[in-house]
């Protein structure tokens, strides 16, 4: 029987793939948890319901671009298989008027050695988006005599689980970075939540944003469950809306890392990383002002990429200031027209997820010095 499932970071070459389908697509209606994501001069403020069908169908277009760029390249393709996200959902503890989406796979599954473990997002329009996946779980596991087939413990997402009044729409932007740079975010610890696309996978070191999204919690869960690994908790003071790490921190290859210029990696959080030799290069300008129409992300999704292998890269067609970087840093651009997808939930790296990568789990953070950002350090004192 087939090795399928395996990928240990975002740079290994790539050879099977998920790919998102914007099928159904909703705008959820604002729950504790998204009422804060949403910037309160955004369009979607209070807004919710299905997505315009030629929205749909573009942005499925889109992901037909890249699907046909993968398999060109002898890449697998996987696709999910889409709910009707218009339903009602509830559990003992909430009810919701509907759910999301199945575009961004990277926000629900987390792919570890031969292991793909469903998130525990805090979100309530996401608790049953794994189930687009499922099918795909199950080949995988019929297929693969390896695969680990996991689900992190479900959150309950009771009132409990967000910090009451935190949303305020007289809140200036200075305000809101004050809040990030103090670690003050909306979800509380009473439970583990996170997005897997808060989690940035280096070998033998867990990467892990602390934001909307990601709480501490969280990552003292992780420590516990892979307790082999280095698990770090980083935070980024530039950002007002912190969610997800991938527009934020992305690895190219081992020893370089584009930083979003305006969410840099404090100083003090940057030693594990320095004293490793690695490189963090300011990311370039986006090509646009804004992000299109009824989208949640910024601008910088232009930095959201897709590694394909260690000298190769897919980057979003419009982003030329993007691609001219990249091919500065050594690496062979593929332009991908993606950019009318974005509204459904991210860029290219978001609207997949790892399934094989060829390569072994490797520590590349070999050198051990002083890492504030280590989540248990009594853990790892040499």
């Amino acid at each position: 029987m087939a090795k399928i499932v395996n990928s240990w970071n975002d740079w290994d070459p790539l050879k099977r793939v998920i790919v998102g389908r914007c099928d159904n697509s909703m705008i959820p209606p604002e729950e504790p948890a998204t009422s804060e994501k949403v910037p309160v001069d955004s369009e979607m403020r209070g807004m919710w319901g299905l997505r315009p069908l030629a929205t749909v169908e573009r942005g499925n277009e889109c992901l037909e671009n890249l699907v046909k760029i993968l398999e060109d390249r002898g890449v697998v393709v996987d696709r999910p298989t889409p709910l009707q996200w218009n339903q009602a959902i509830g559990t003992p503890d909430f009810r919701n008027d509907s759910m999301m989406t199945c575009m961004p796979p990277r926000d629900i599954l987390l792919t570890v050695g031969n292991e793909i473990m469903a998130s525990a997002n805090s979100f309530r329009c996401r608790y049953f988006e794994y189930l687009a996946y499922w099918p795909l779980m199950k080949q995988y596991f019929d297929e693969d005599p390896d695969f680990l087939w996991t689900q992190a413990p479900r959150p309950r997402l009771t009132d409990a689980s967000y910090k009451h009044n935190y949303y305020d729409e007289k809140i200036t932007l200075e305000e809101r970075l004050v809040r990030t740079a103090n670690k003050d975010f909306v979800t509380t610890e009473v439970e583990p939540m996170w997005d897997a696309a808060d989690v940035m996978r280096m070998g033998k070191d867990l990467f892990i944003q602390h934001g909307l999204t990601t709480n501490r919690t969280a990552m003292d869960w992780f420590q516990r469950y892979y307790p082999e690994y280095r698990v770090h908790a980083v935070n980024f003071p530039g950002d007002p809306y912190p969610i997800h790490i991938d527009a934020t921190f992305v690895p190219l290859r081992p020893g370089l890392i584009i930083n979003n210029p305006h969410r840099k990696l404090p100083e003090e959080q940057r030693a594990i990383f320095e004293a490793n030799d690695w490189q963090i290069v300011e990311a370039a300008q986006p090509a646009h002002d804004e992000p299109p129409a009824l989208c949640y992300s910024s601008v910088w999704l232009s930095m959201n990429c897709l590694v394909l292998d260690p000298k190769t890269v897919i980057v979003e067609a419009s982003e030329v200031h993007q691609q001219e970087q990249m091919d500065k840093l050594g690496m062979n651009v593929i332009p991908c027209d993606l950019r009318d997808a974005y509204p459904f939930g991210g860029g290219l790296h978001c609207s997949t997820a790892d399934v094989y990568r060829e390569g072994d789990c490797l520590d590349y953070f070999p050198n051990r010095v002083k890492d504030p950002t280590l989540v248990r350090p009594e853990m790892w004192n040499d």
